[in-house]
């Protein structure tokens, strides 16, 4: 026999100026070290650069997808722990080895038939300040350096590489309108 459950309510609550700002937004641009990672860098005995992600932040760049947000990921950065999570992720839109963001970041606003008016960022340092400061949406965790921390829109409760993504992703799927349909399908 099955049991019929009652509909979960959404948890999660942005203020409305905010919802309004994330509504046009279509891409998001996500730095990785500090964003997507604590920006902590591990070696290990070999040099190889080691990276920890977090799964919270995972599934929100899937629920992204699934929402018809495109993730993109523009990084000063390049490794093969880095390719390989965002490879499992299916996020196909990616810059790597970038410290001149900007352009890295129109090109695939290019190859998407997209512009700044519908792109929302996420990093931590100057490198990310000129993307940052050019989209419809800017986020920053709460660890992030004092420049960014002035040109967001928004900066995350949660810690990066420990949910700072998700709580972002969150916000642009409630911005959206898929975040409640997303939730009751999860919630079946």
């Amino acid at each position: 026999m099955s049991v019929q459950l009652p509909p979960l309510s959404p948890a999660v609550n942005f203020a409305p100026e905010l919802l309004l700002r994330a509504q046009p937004v279509r891409v998001v641009f996500f730095d990785v070290d500090g964003v997507l990672t604590d920006g902590g860098l591990y070696f290990s005995e070999g040099g190889e650069t080691l990276k920890r992600f977090h799964t919270l932040d995972g599934h929100g760049i899937k629920l992204l997808q699934r929402a018809g947000i495109v993730p993109a990921v523009v990084s000063g950065r390049d490794s093969l722990a880095l390719r390989a999570r965002l490879s499992a992720l299916g996020v196909a839109h990616t810059r790597f080895g970038t410290e001149d963001k900007r352009p890295a970041a129109e090109a695939i606003l290019a190859e998407l038939n997209l512009d700044w008016s519908q792109a929302a960022a996420m990093g931590d340092d100057w490198p990310d300040l000129p993307v940052l400061r050019r989209v419809a949406f800017a986020c920053v965790p709460p660890t992030a350096h004092a420049e960014a921390l002035a040109v967001a829109h928004h900066v995350t409760r949660a810690l990066p590489g420990a949910g700072a993504v998700r709580e972002l992703c969150d916000l642009l799927l409630v911005a959206r309108g898929a975040y409640a349909g997303l939730l009751a399908e999860a919630g079946q």
